[in-house]
């Protein structure tokens, strides 16, 4: 195997299933994987990949310079690549039995499948397939994915699932109402799963990525815009629909398909912002993938490649990780925020009287305390789990 030190220290190659390998998260994964010695199977958009779309561009070149480069031939036999809609149960199982079949095991799951529905909740008030297509794709997706390899991981007590979400797991945001909802309820899914499968010694690992990662390196689409949600009409709220139309705007593939009106002679960042084509605010749903230049999408993905493979396979993985001193900064001040608000309204929450006689305060004060001392303590895993069970039969013995 490749020496590479941010690899995790293995005795044997490890096997991957990585669920969107066609993707520009996937496709650096893969060629990291593949360079260390490691063996993959990539799940791929087969419909994409069959009618020419824009998604299957970077997988077709991969494939190419599998093929032509002989310094690149063994990569052909540590490689197997099956179509994998995550919708489908079928098809997730498949891949799972096409691991066994052809390496004979499976080590790491890695989960990046993802798309962005960019709208105010308003504004997707009459658009329910597209709040469907969100959660069968974020959610339920990845669902049918980590329960298609956990009977493998559990027979063999080992394995490792890895799921790629983003800072939207932790923060909500305007104008992703519906995006950052899928990506909570997949990280509830996970939380609560890791303790379940924890006993048969797999590993549960969310990477929260940065913002950019979820929307700039996958399919957006946008519910047509409401006049009562706009600047203009006195609307202050930082919506992402904004955001991002004005950060398309400046990439040169959308500016030259679609030329400003008027030639602008000293070009700056905002005046490209300011100059359209403005896709996202259309009276129409739009849907696309952002056209990123190669550079651009492998400087952008760089770190969460990094992180992802510097945990997989490791024997005592984080339960969560944060990529970037951005999203690690936005994390920090939104669990400040909370604790301030809980040390508001802590009266609040301590001395509400379910009807039982006696002196609820002491009693309830004393709890809290034990609870804070608990707190102090440095809990993760099982240990996180007991507290929060230990809190909760305490609560229930002062009733």
């Amino acid at each position: 195997m490749n020496g590479d030190a941010n690899f995790p220290v293995s005795n044997a190659p490890r096997v991957w299933i990585v669920s969107s390998a066609d993707t520009p998260v996937g496709i650096s994964l893969l060629r990291k994987v593949l360079d260390h010695g490691d063996f993959l199977v990539a799940g791929i958009d087969q419909a994409a990949f069959e009618n020419g779309s824009y998604k299957s561009k970077g997988f077709k070149e991969v494939l190419t310079e599998i093929a032509e480069h002989p310094s690149r031939k063994d990569w052909r036999t540590r490689m197997k690549v099956v179509a994998l809609d995550l919708r489908s149960q079928a098809q997730c199982q498949a891949a799972v039995a096409s691991a066994i079949h052809t390496f004979g095991k499976l080590d790491i799951l890695f989960c990046c499948t993802s798309q962005a529905v960019i709208g105010a909740v308003e504004e997707l008030g009459s658009q329910t397939p597209l709040v469907r297509e969100q959660f069968e794709t974020n959610f339920f997706g990845p669902m049918n994915m980590i329960k298609a390899v956990i009977p493998e991981m559990r027979s063999k007590t080992h394995g490792h699932i890895i799921v790629l979400t983003g800072i939207t797991g932790h923060l909500g945001t305007p104008g992703l109402s519906i995006y950052c909802s899928s990506q909570w309820a997949l990280e509830g899914f996970c939380d609560s799963l890791a303790y379940e499968i924890a006993p048969f010694n797999i590993k549960l690992t969310i990477v929260q990525a940065s913002i950019e990662i979820g929307i700039l390196t996958n399919k957006i689409t946008t519910a047509p815009p409401m006049s009562e949600y706009s600047p203009e009409a006195g609307h202050t709220a930082p919506l992402f629909r904004n955001i991002l139309d004005g950060l398309l705007n400046r990439l040169p593939a959308i500016r030259a398909e679609y030329p400003p009106a008027e030639d602008i002679q000293s070009p700056s960042s905002e005046t490209e912002r300011a100059s359209g084509p403005f896709l996202l605010n259309r009276d129409e749903s739009v849907t696309l993938f952002p056209p990123l230049s190669c550079a651009h999408t492998e400087k952008l993905v760089a770190e969460t490649v990094h992180a992802v493979t510097a945990i997989g396979g490791h024997e005592n993985p984080p339960a969560r990780h944060i990529v970037g001193i951005e999203g690690v900064a936005s994390v920090k001040e939104k669990l400040k925020t909370v604790s301030e608000e809980l040390e508001e309204f802590v009266d609040a929450s301590v001395s509400a009287d379910c009807g039982r006689t006696g002196d609820k305060r002491a009693r309830r004060a004393s709890l809290v305390s034990e609870a804070d001392s608990r707190g102090g303590l440095r809990l993760n895993g099982a240990d996180e789990h007991a507290n929060h069970v230990y809190n909760a039969a305490m609560v229930l013995q002062s009733l």
